[in-house]
Formats: structure tokens, sequence, C-alpha cells
């Protein structure tokens, strides 16, 4: 009986170093940033931080009224909706195009993959040296604009994001065609189904699950995307792409406002948290249904 216990409960016992690790690892800084948030902590309470007075909800307060954290959080917003929307038909035509086999399949694969496995440092380096005044973005369109400053800094960010964000599609809808069985393509052939047909009745039904994990990805990394702006504009950056990583990094490490700064991560924590909560609801919809 002893021994029959014992096993039942060793699966949780197994579970103790993950737990541990995500108390270490989540729940403490969580903590910590929680309670920085409500303490007027800056370069002259730091060294006593624990003696820093309270403000209760004033950062919060002073963040939302004081600060650019609405204009930020539009902009961060609306530009990650933005790649994500077009990264998803680039990733899923690059997936369909190098599905087949064909004469050098593995270097078109390979190829492909060098926007996401590059450094978004060297990534941010590259694209400033193309996008500033006399570089080869004005010699290409025979007029030299203003991409890193001005309101088309705007789509030169969704642009550098979005041409090194959309490989993480292309291999998550890569892996879901390779999930699909050549009988369900055969059974559309004899029915007559085109490509149209094909795509729309099986290829994007199979890979419903894989594309919006994917979007729940990519709108997170592009939320929170700070090297890429931070290289590409430099700090303070120009108004049409101050986004919330930035102004958050700009609020602690220039300005020394640390608590500030800190309900200024945790409501960008909240942001987060929406579309993440949005798409386990549907995964467990998803599974009730089924």
């Amino acid at each position: 009986m002893s021994k029959a216990v014992s096993r039942r409960r060793r699966p949780l016992w197994m579970l103790a170093p993950g737990g541990v690790l995500m108390v270490v690892v989540i729940l403490v800084p969580l903590a910590v940033a929680l309670l920085v948030s409500t303490l007027d902590l800056n370069q002259y309470t730091l060294r006593q931080w624990t003696d820093a007075p309270g403000v209760g909800i004033g950062n919060y307060v002073e963040a939302w009224t004081g600060t650019a954290l609405p204009h930020a959080i539009r902009v961060t917003a609306g530009y990650a909706v933005i790649v994500t929307l077009a990264a998803v038909p680039i990733g899923l035509a690059a997936a369909l195009a190098t599905q087949q086999r064909f004469a050098g399949r593995a270097l078109v694969r390979s190829a492909l993959l060098i926007p996401y496995v590059l450094p978004a440092f060297v990534v941010g380096t590259v694209w400033r040296t193309i996008l500033a005044p006399g570089g080869p973005a004005g010699h290409l369109l025979g007029e030299d604009y203003l991409w890193l400053n001005g309101p088309r800094s705007y789509w030169a960010l969704v642009a550098v994001q979005l041409w090194t964000s959309w490989p993480l599609l292309y291999l998550l809808a890569l892996s879901g065609l390779q999930g699909i069985d050549d009988d369900v393509y055969e059974a559309a052939a004899l029915d007559g189904a085109g490509w149209w047909a094909k795509l729309t009745h099986v290829v994007l039904p199979h890979l419903r699950g894989v594309l919006g994990l994917g979007m729940v990805i990519e709108f997170l990394h592009t939320l929170n995307s700070f090297t890429l702006p931070y290289v590409l504009f430099g700090v303070p950056a120009p108004h049409d792409v101050e986004v919330l990583p930035v102004l958050t990094y700009v609020e602690s490490f220039q300005n020394f406002k640390f608590g500030l700064s800190a309900a200024m991560a945790v409501l960008s924590l909240i942001l987060v948290a929406v579309p993440l909560s949005v798409y386990l609801r549907a995964v467990r919809l998803n599974r009730s249904e089924g």
C-alpha cells in the first residue's frame, strides 16, 4: 500500500525543481518589481531602497498622466499588430513554397532563416546604415528620404521588424505542414479540389492552432522588442517610434526614476497578459469542444 502511495506522489516531487525555479526566476522578481513600483525610488534613495518613501499608486498615476506612456502603448501595440498580421501570409507562403522537394531546397530553407537567426543588434546596425541619409536606400529609391526620423520612421520600424520576424511563422507553418497526411491531399484531389480549395479547406484548418500560437508569440516578441528599436533609432527615440520598452529604459537608466519605470514595466506586463490570456482561453475552448 505504501509503495502505491509513493508511486502516485512521485510525479509531484518531480515537479519540485521546476516549481522552485519558477519561484526564483519569475515570482520573486515580479514581487520585487511590484514593491519598487510603489516606492519613490531614484538615484538619491537607491542606496537605501528599502527605506525609500512609499507613494502607493502614485507612480502609476504619474506614468499614465505625466509621461508619454499612453502614446508609447499605442505605438507599440499598433506596430506589433501590423507586423504580426503581415508576417502570417509571408511565412505561410514561404512554407508552402518550400514544402515540396526540389533541387537546392535545403539551401533555400537555410537562406530564409537568415533574418531570424541574426542578432537584433546586427540587424539594427545594418538597417540603420541602409536607411541613413546618403545610404543605399536613398540611392535605390532615387530620393533620400528621412527614414530614421519623422513620420516615415514608424514604417521603417515596421518593415525592419517584419523582415526579422516573419521566419518564425515560416518555421511554425512548415512544421504544421509536415503533420498533414498525404492521404488528405489525395482525397481532396480526387474530389476535384484546386489549389485554392486545398489551401482553404485542408491546409488552413490543419494549421489553425499552429498559426494561432505563432501569432501570439510574434505579437509578444514584437511588443517586447527593445534592442532593434534602440539600435535603429537610438535614444531619445523619435516621437513616432517611441515604443514602450525604450521609454521604460529611458525613465530608468537615463532619468533614474526607478519606481516610475517599475510601474511602467508592470503596466507593460498587463498589456502582454491580455493577448496571452485570450489565446489560452481559445485553446481551452477548442479542447472542450473536441
